[in-house]
């Protein structure tokens, strides 16, 4: 049987394709001085780029009331389909004021650059305080997602959008890989079965031997790392980025990886977007997604586990991607090898696991890791990037 790659359809059914014709684009620039504008932040720039490139299929704009309020409190659109980040454009009311609905709007990037249209179907007031409750679990301000949440304005704008134009990435052009491209490339490879993997951290060992556990079982790993914004602390994508580079070159069959970006935003919302996560990779053309301990989470909001428990909420199929669930892997002592406690008949004391806080902080005191949590080349590169002046 001839099983076509792309045999694992986009979410909702249809790659979307927000990106103007050069026809649309010149006619936009044409009214460009005279249609009411709104200056997005790198958020919502990075929102109306995967909207457009159909990473986040099968949205074609921001949503409108009915989807929002079903995503909050149902994980699902307004036509049931699952989904569960509200993805929305906020302004404050004095801005919403200015503008009516059928509007065309101009969006403009952080640095004022044209970068897109909006045309306005409706404008909405959300309740912010409930959005964080259902979407992170929490209405402490202190969490990063419910932080920006409660910093956007009042009002919601809803309509479909176009992207002027697919601009290079400014850092990681050769890795800025669109779905549609993802897809002819797995179909290149004749990759049926494609595992996709998300970070936000620097790549360690236990990162490293999952991966290579699910590589075991399918024919391709789409690398797909997260360099959208993300909080003051985490590791620059640059830095990531190399150490990536680093470990691929070195430590992996080339033929059986590719390393791409993802220009999303972390958004922290842990169990929800390990879910909203996994759906972008659908549309890249993953037929599975890795979902490790704490995915997407940050400091204690979530429990260990909560965003593998979270898959069980779907029907089975109803996501249309395969989660690949894994433990907390360590080097095991006693083993001598990366483990997890599946593998492993080992005592805590046997197992050496650092957190990426644990990390930063031996850097800064100029200790590299020990080579069973990282890699020396990726330490060597981290100690670097960081300046820090190591074993002295």
């Amino acid at each position: 049987m001839n099983h076509d790659l792309n045999s694992i359809a986009p979410h909702g059914g249809t790659l979307i394709n927000r990106i103007c014709t050069p026809e649309q684009k010149a006619q936009f620039l044409e009214q460009a001085d005279h249609l009411p504008r709104i200056c997005l932040n790198q958020r919502a720039l990075s929102d109306l780029e995967l909207i457009a490139i159909g990473g986040f299929s099968p949205l074609t704009g921001f949503m409108d009331e009915a989807d929002y309020q079903r995503v909050v409190d149902e994980m699902h659109l307004a036509n049931g389909l699952p989904w569960s980040i509200p993805i929305t454009l906020s302004v404050d009311a004095k801005q919403a004021a200015c503008l009516k609905e059928g509007d065309w709007i101009r969006l403009d990037d952080p640095n004022s650059r044209f970068a897109g249209v909006l045309q306005l179907t409706q404008k909405y007031i959300c309740d912010k305080e409930h959005e964080a409750q259902q979407v992170y679990r929490t209405t402490d301000e202190k969490h990063p997602g419910v932080k920006v949440v409660y910093s956007q304005g009042d009002v919601n704008l809803a309509g479909d959008v176009w992207l002027l134009e697919r601009r290079p990435h400014p850092n990681f052009p050769t890795y800025q890989i669109d779905p549609a491209e993802s897809r002819a490339l797995f179909r290149q490879k004749g990759w049926q079965t494609v595992v996709g993997f998300q970070t936000r951290n620097p790549i360690h060992r236990a990162h490293e031997y999952i991966i290579k556990c699910a590589l075991e079982t399918v024919d391709g790993l789409f690398l797909h790392p997260l360099v959208g914004a993300t909080k003051e602390d985490d590791i620059p994508a640059d830095v990531r980025m190399r150490c990536y580079e680093i470990l691929l070159e070195k430590y992996f069959p080339l033929d059986r990886v590719i390393l791409a970006i993802n220009p999303a935003a972390m958004r922290y919302a842990g169990p929800r977007e390990a879910i909203f996560h996994a759906l972008v990779r659908k549309n890249y053309g993953c037929t599975h997604f890795i979902v490790g301990r704490d995915h997407a989470g940050v400091g204690d909001y979530y429990g260990t586990y909560d965003a593998q428990y979270i898959f069980d909420e779907f029907a089975p199929g109803e996501l249309g991607i395969q989660p690949m669930k894994f433990e907390h892997a360590f080097y095991c002592q006693r083993t001598q090898q990366m483990a997890t406690s599946k593998t492993s008949p080992s005592t805590s004391e046997e197992r050496i696991h650092l957190s990426g806080t644990k990390v930063r902080e031996m850097l800064r005191r100029g200790e590299l890791p020990p080579p069973e949590f990282s890699r020396p080349e990726v330490a060597a590169e981290l100690a670097r990037a960081m300046q820090i002046p190591v074993g002295v």
